[in-house]
């Protein structure tokens, strides 16, 4: 499929997800009207809010016109509220460009690589879905330092503040991922007909498992050794002093985290393997995942390997945070928001370790793909007549 043929539903999936989420955010006002509250509960008014307050053009208290903040002169002098409020709209306006931006890129590689025709189409819509979180994601990334700057000093605790901006308002792409990805995939099924057929590589079977493989211990070592709680207490006590770059624990474990585990500590052994079957689960998703993807490629690239194995981890991702959701006895209890907390958390870990994971099986396939023609072609030159 050329690149014309692919934008044209990557655009179409991009448009989608922008304008669901500007939708969303927009919508964010109405939950404090009293109807609202009477309809669906206090409670869960406030939940959506929380998800819905990041994608929305209404300004903090802190950026509202009117107010001040302190300019940093002696704490004295006072600086009008509208400045904030223009950096607010700033921020708003980088990150609706910005997840449209990124969905789209990676929406037009990824109907370029994995096509949804017949036999491709499930993992085309998977993939496409679990960029659409990677996109939001990057879009909160991009616009935090204007959103971190309305709010007035900006400089205070600037890597803290930046993870917590990076990880808010994801919850909701959940959903409107979905839609944009269910959208592209439609319209690249109608761009892709009559395009002739598409190439199907051929991989070995033992070289596509150890590739999996491989990359599923690159997935590991973030998941059972770097957030094991010693290890990751280590990564939030690093605290260089220097200006804005005091404080990075938070910022190193949002990046570097595919979860918390620790030893049974007197706990019930079953307890104990219960609450890591989500960890299990994400590897088992990311190992067939990577085994499968090889195939599904029309050429299987380093690029290709490396943004397929971050859509996979992602939703490896998603299925352990849905599986520890319906073994978590103490969710219902909490309401909504404590049920869904977890949704969409890990995605930068996911996408460092997925790019990671991804140019490891890449490599692992091309070195084991190679030994394995050679292996088949001097057994053929042994078993042939002549010989």
């Amino acid at each position: 499929m050329t690149n014309r043929r692919a934008a044209i539903p990557a655009l179409i999936g991009g448009v989608l997800l922008t304008a669901l989420l500007w939708w969303m955010g927009a919508s964010a006002h109405a939950l404090h009207l009293p109807g609202a509250t009477n309809m669906i509960g206090g409670q869960a008014a406030a939940d959506l809010e929380h998800w819905l307050t990041p994608w929305s053009y209404d300004p903090p208290s802190s950026a509202q016109p009117g107010t001040g903040a302190p300019n940093g002169v002696g704490g004295a002098g006072w600086i009008d509220g509208t400045r904030y409020l223009a950096l607010y709209t700033t921020a708003l306006q980088v990150r609706f460009g910005a997840v449209f931006v990124f969905f789209v890129l990676g929406a037009i590689f990824l109907v370029r690589r994995l096509p949804p025709v017949p036999g491709r189409r499930t993992a085309a819509l998977l993939a496409v879905w679990a960029w659409g979180l990677v996109a939001g994601m990057l879009a909160a990334t991009v616009s935090a330092p204007w959103l971190i700057a309305s709010g007035g000093n900006g400089s205070f605790r600037f890597l803290p503040r930046l993870s917590g901006a990076i990880s808010s308002g994801q919850q909701i792409l959940v959903v409107t991922a979905l839609v944009a990805a269910v959208g592209t995939v439609l319209a690249a099924r109608i761009t892709a007909d009559g395009t002739g057929p598409l190439p199907q590589q051929v991989v070995p079977v033992r070289a596509a498992r150890l590739a999996a493989t491989v990359g599923s211990v690159v997935i590991a070592l973030s998941l059972v050794v770097l957030s094991y709680q010693p290890v990751a207490a280590a990564l939030q006590q690093i605290s260089p002093t220097v200006g804005l770059i005091s404080e990075p624990g938070d910022l190193l474990r949002q990046w570097l985290l595919l979860g918390a585990w620790t030893d049974p500590a007197g706990a019930p052994l079953g307890d104990w393997l219960l609450s890591r079957a989500p960890d299990v689960l994400l590897l088992a998703v990311v190992w067939w995942m990577l085994r499968r993807l090889p195939g599904l490629l029309t050429r299987a690239t380093v690029p290709a390997m490396a943004v397929g194995a971050v859509c996979a981890t992602v939703l490896g991702l998603l299925a352990s945070q849905l599986l520890r959701i319906a073994t978590d006895g103490t969710g219902l209890r909490w309401g909504l928001l404590h049920l869904s907390a977890e949704l969409c958390g890990g995605v930068p870990a996911a996408l460092t370790w997925g790019l990671l994971a991804g140019v490891a099986a890449a490599m692992t396939l091309r070195v084991a793909g190679a030994r394995t023609k050679t292996a088949d072609a001097t057994a053929s030159v042994q078993d042939s007549p002549e010989a």
